[in-house]
């Protein structure tokens, strides 16, 4: 099977919103093994969305509609396929019932054209929404599937992944299972990984191996087909075993691992706790803690001294540090993630400083980081990085390289990390 990812909405070629949704759709079919070879944008427009139709019928199996389906005027998705398909538009009682339930609970006026969002094709199997109103519909019809969703991602994603995702698997692979297994590495490039992985890349069969790139780390998801999930998981760890003989030193995680939430799993997992002094990040380092669920078990707060006066006033570093050696110097990150454990009580201090740029830091140049750390009555562990992003991006890389050398560190130490 072959399909086409069609978005709904002039904001969209409007620049006002990003097409994340078809993004988020064909990293689903990829793990279906159903391959994707357009993604089209409609703004609101029934003639040019009409076009768009029957394009895609003439070159996918599949064609699935993001956004169109609210209840106002140039919400115009399902009307205009009903239209080109010449099928009826019915009300599903069900829906309906949930969106009347929506304005009672609130206590809110229920406005007639709300009633246009219980429309859905008439034979389709609808799609519930539990985070929204508009339900979505799958439909089979003349041999082609056409899957109609929401737009907003909040209701789009799970309705796809719980709703969707199993009618698909189920119309293409007869009883089969496909299942995936993302493994996450940080510290070394796209390229690179392929380069290491060749062999396995090039004699892969089943599972399959695909690398991408983002934010400065590397995923590689493994998929394999079977007749069971015992099956499927049996071939998928076989694979996962290979690959990490090769480079398994530079993974941190598997599936929605982020940097800072396995950071926080082995700090509560370790009963560590840290704190940070940040000059550069100015508190990024522990923003990205604190949006981890769980993170006020571990994070007890820190410092940001992003001027030569804070550094010195709130944590105490001398001055002569600073006139000897620079803020932007090895030293002055040691000092600050010294005092940042003495000052907290945290079993783990962090300091951070450099010249995020664009441009130097006296004799430093842009991109030039320091980044120190403490762990118990450890001596201090050091890492400089000479970067070369926009300066957020800089920032942004600066608090990932932190994270991964900190659980590097610990498992250097001998504390429990597990994948």
């Amino acid at each position: 099977m072959n399909a086409e990812i069609i978005a709904v909405g002039s904001e969209l070629l409007l620049g006002q919103i990003a097409n994340t949704n078809a993004k988020y759709i064909s990293s689903q079919l990829s793990e279906l093994g159903i391959n994707v070879y357009y993604h089209t944008v409609i703004g609101d427009n029934a003639k040019r969305l009409k076009q768009a139709i029957t394009l895609a019928e003439s070159r996918a199996d599949c064609i699935i509609f993001s956004g169109g389906l609210g209840p106002t005027k140039d919400d115009l998705t399902k009307e205009t396929i009903a239209n080109h398909l010449q099928l009826s538009l019915v009300t599903d009682h069900e829906a309906l019932g949930q969106i009347e339930a929506f304005f009672t609970q609130r206590q809110m006026p229920m406005t007639a054209n709300n009633r246009k969002q219980a429309l859905v094709l008439d034979g389709c199997e609808v799609l519930a929404n539990h985070h929204g109103m508009a339900p979505g519909m799958f439909l089979t019809y003349h041999n082609k599937t056409y899957i109609l969703l929401p737009g907003p991602p909040k209701e789009l994603e799970p309705m796809f992944q719980y709703e969707a995702k199993p009618k698909l698997a189920e119309l293409i692979h007869d009883g089969g299972v496909i299942r995936s297994h993302v493994m996450r590495f940080f510290g070394i490039g796209e390229a690179a990984l392929e380069t290491e992985l060749d062999t396995l890349l090039e004699t892969q069969t089943n599972p399959t191996l695909a690398p991408l790139a983002s934010d400065g780390e590397v995923t590689l998801r493994i998929t394999a087909k079977a007749q069971s999930d015992a099956e499927a998981e049996q071939l998928i760890q076989h694979k996962v075993q290979e690959v990490q003989a090769i480079v398994g030193h530079y993974q941190y995680g598997i599936d929605d691992d982020s940097l800072a939430s396995k950071l926080v799993d082995v700090l509560r997992h370790n009963h560590l706790t840290i704190s940070a002094a940040e000059s550069l990040t100015a508190g990024l380092f522990q923003s990205e803690i604190a949006e981890i669920p769980g993170a006020g078990d571990v994070l007890i707060g820190g410092f940001v001294t992003y001027t030569v006066n804070a550094k010195t006033h709130l944590l105490g570093i001398p001055s002569s540090l600073i006139d000897t050696y620079g803020v932007v110097s090895a030293e002055c990150a040691v000092a600050m993630a010294q005092a940042a454990q003495a000052k907290t009580g945290a079993t783990i201090g962090v300091g951070l400083t450099g010249a995020a740029g664009p441009t130097a830091h006296g004799d430093e140049p842009a991109g030039s980081i320091w980044i120190a750390f403490v762990i118990g009555d450890q001596l201090p562990v050091t890492k400089h990085l000479q970067l070369s992003g926009m300066r957020n991006t800089n920032r942004l890389r600066t608090v990932k390289y932190a994270y991964d050398a900190i659980l590097k560190q610990l498992r250097h130490c001998g504390y429990d990390i597990q994948l």
